[in-house]
């Protein structure tokens, strides 16, 4: 039985790797028959190539190749014949039609093989592959290869790979790295026991080593695998050259030439062994190669994460047969396959994420004692370490990369400038201020490289065109933007309305009691306390803006309207919603002391309204809402307003500072409710942490 032996350029460069070469081939003999397949040597085509379209400088220096070859390997006789073979073979190429010139590649190593072989006393047949490979005829040429070898007894059977006829006997070739397929023919023709396919690797490898020097051996490979790999770009193999050899049961050995006994793939039938076999890249074009067995239900978000993280922002993501193509800026390509190896084939140390915190209120002090009670289970799931490197307040700031947990020590200063300077490209910067200004900076942020994480809903009730600008600013830069901590405290409000217009679901409506201040009152009225003792108690417990006119006003609830408007893609302007606060204009044109002084006088009025919502089955709960209206500019109407809820609504049941969102869309007509505690820093930090991570 034959064993077929294929060489590529690099393993016939020159007369050592030749000598290599017939090593390989005289131990593979012990074994059986032999067909030596091999390519031109390394630079040939090319040089070939260039003869063609009439540059031919460069050919006195390929002949010159090849003669130092034959002065390396023969002596006496055998050497001057074997510089006589060359040089006729160069006259013959200068003579050939143009386009057969570059066929002379593989005439010249194959020919030099042959005599070598014979030189050393081995039965060596060389058999020319013009003749036998018939170019989309695989019948014919299997027939021809059959009768050929079936005419010679030589334990060793030469054969030029790369070229071929046509049908009508004109001379042609398989295409660059042709000599695979070459190899793969004669393996199913002659149904060989092993087809090994030698080259300057060991094997077909999890990525370029070129481009990811982590790159690894893969073991073993489908012979679907190992198609797809060659098909998206990996080198190695010739995609053509699987069919074949499929077809005919054959397994498919990558080997390599300079370590022989070293590491190695086998393609086979047999399933592979593990989900994600490799990522290969071509133009800016990634495909990650998966198996049956792969997540593909959360690989897009997984390969997104990672790209965001290494600051890339990919053109697009998608799910092909059993493969993920991601699409990048050829300026970012190898970056980009680096990241996605590390995530997929690397055994990933923990990466460590530097935190800029500006706000050291409640939630910013709720946060650092988070990211340090917390750091064991953090980096046992997720394979992070958070590292809180810089804190600031209104006053100072203080950053230091080996941690801090306090402002001792802080300096006065511009925290963004300072962050932007000294912070690592993929940092997070994590905005726990009340500010109405520090959005302003975001893009300058985001341009340095770092990502956003922020509980500021200032930062996001501003005009659309500047929400828009930040969000693109985002985009562009390849940096995640999280602000789940803006709506609903830990509840993810958001999440679902990103979810649901990501995936083109329209918004029917959105109910949403988000004003924490005015649940806790609201729900609390009626048990005794007056209305003004209980919006004075809320103030007092710092529920309330230092105004509390502000919250009874609508304008708190009127911010978190306008965020989750925008995120279910209704582009909503203040002026665009109808608010009608609990109190009348006149109480907020007067001081603080007669405001609580006119709440008092209106007390019968507040009572009656409870009395009524009461004998009705209801409870009076302050809401803000989003619903289709085909008359209105946006198509939505949008409003606040104090509403009587019946007992089956979910607001109803809300009590103190709880929250709650009903969400009606095209996809869900029944309402998606998500509701429970809408306030507090404990809270409000373990969302901003659950941004960090995901």
């Amino acid at each position: 039985m034959f064993r077929v032996l294929k060489f590529g350029g690099s393993s016939v460069a020159d007369a050592t790797n030749m000598s290599r070469v017939l090593d390989i081939v005289g131990a593979e003999t012990a074994k059986g028959r032999v067909v030596l397949v091999s390519s031109a040597i390394s630079g040939c085509t090319d040089g070939l190539l260039s003869c063609a379209a009439g540059e031919t400088a460069g050919l006195p220096a390929l002949r010159e190749r090849h003669l130092a070859i034959v002065q390396r390997l023969f002596t006496g006789a055998e050497r001057a014949a074997a510089a006589a073979e060359v040089s006729a073979l160069f006259e013959d190429m200068l003579a050939a039609p143009d386009d057969e010139k570059v066929t002379f590649g593989e005439l010249l190593s194959t020919h030099i093989l042959a005599r070598k072989l014979a030189c050393d006393g081995v039965s060596v047949q060389w058999v020319d592959s013009r003749e036998l490979v018939v170019k989309d005829d695989l019948p014919e040429t299997y027939r021809r290869i059959r009768a050929a070898l079936a005419a010679t007894d030589a334990r060793v059977v030469v054969a030029p790979g790369f070229i071929c006829s046509d049908s009508r006997g004109k001379v042609s070739t398989l295409g660059r790295g042709g000599s695979d397929y070459s190899a793969a023919l004669y393996a199913a023709a002659l149904g060989a026991g092993s087809l090994q396919i030698w080259t300057d690797v060991p094997g077909i490898m999890t990525a370029n080593p070129k481009q990811v020097p982590a790159a690894r051996t893969v073991p073993e490979m489908s012979y679907r695998s190992a198609l797809e790999m060659a098909e998206h770009g990996a080198k190695v193999l010739y995609a053509p050259t699987v069919a074949p050899a499929m077809e005919a049961g054959i397994d498919i050995e990558i080997r390599n030439t300079f370590d022989p006994s070293g590491k190695r793939t086998v393609i086979s039938a047999a399933a592979d062994a593990s989900p994600w076999v490799g990522v290969t890249s071509s133009g800016g074009e990634i495909c990650l190669v998966g198996t049956p067995d792969a997540d593909f239900a959360s690989v897009s978000g997984q390969v997104r994460e990672t790209l965001r993280e290494a600051g890339i922002a990919p053109l697009g993501i998608g799910i092909e047969g059993h493969n993920v193509l991601v699409s990048v800026r050829e300026s970012v390509e190898v970056p980009a396959l680096l990241a996605l190896h590390r995530a997929f084939f690397e055994t990933r140390p923990l990466r460590e994420v530097n935190l800029y915190i500006a706000g050291f209120g409640a939630v910013g002090k709720a946060l650092v004692k988070m990211v340090g009670r917390t750091a064991g289970t953090v980096a046992e799931r997720t394979g992070k370490t958070l590292r809180v490197a810089g804190l600031a307040d209104s006053r100072r700031y203080r950053i230091d990369p080996a941690g801090v947990s306090d402002l001792a020590g802080g300096v006065a200063g511009d925290f963004v400038d300072a962050v932007i300077d000294l912070a690592p490209k993929g940092s997070v910067f994590v905005d726990c201020t009340d500010s109405e200004t520090i959005y302003r900076r975001y893009g300058d942020l985001f341009r340095a490289g770092l990502h956003i994480v922020s509980s500021n809903r200032r930062s996001f009730a501003v005009p659309y065109v500047e929400y828009a600008a930040m969000q693109a600013a985002a985009r562009e830069n390849g940096c995640f933007f999280r602000y789940e901590t803006t709506v609903g405290a830990a509840l993810p409000m958001l999440e679902s309305l990103a979810i649901g217009a990501n995936s083109c679901d329209e918004v029917v409506s959105i109910e949403a009691v988000v004003s924490c201040t005015l649940n806790q009152i609201l729900s609390a009225y009626g048990e005794g306390p007056t209305f003004a003792s209980l919006v004075r108690a809320a103030q007092e417990a710092g529920l309330t803006e230092p105004d509390p006119r502000l919250d009874l006003g609508g304008r708190d609830a009127l911010r978190k309207l306008l965020i989750l408007a925008r995120e279910a893609g209704v582009r909503l302007e203040e002026e665009d919603v109808d608010i009608r606060p609990l109190i009348p204009q006149n109480l907020f044109d007067v001081s603080l002391d007669d405001f609580y002084r006119g709440l008092d006088e209106m007390e019968p009025v507040f009572a009656e309204a409870h009395r009524q919502a009461s004998r009705s089955g209801c409870r009076r709960r302050f809401v803000a809402f989003l619903e289709k209206d085909g008359s209105a500019p946006l198509g939505y109407r949008a409003g606040i307003r104090v509403q009587q809820v019946p007992q089956e609504h979910p607001a109803y049941h809300l009590r103190g500072t709880e929250n709650a969102i009903l969400i009606r869309s095209a996809f869900h007509p029944t309402p998606i409710v998500i509701q429970g505690p809408g306030e507090g820093a404990r809270q409000a930090a373990a969302s901003l942490l659950n941004d960090i991570l995901r």
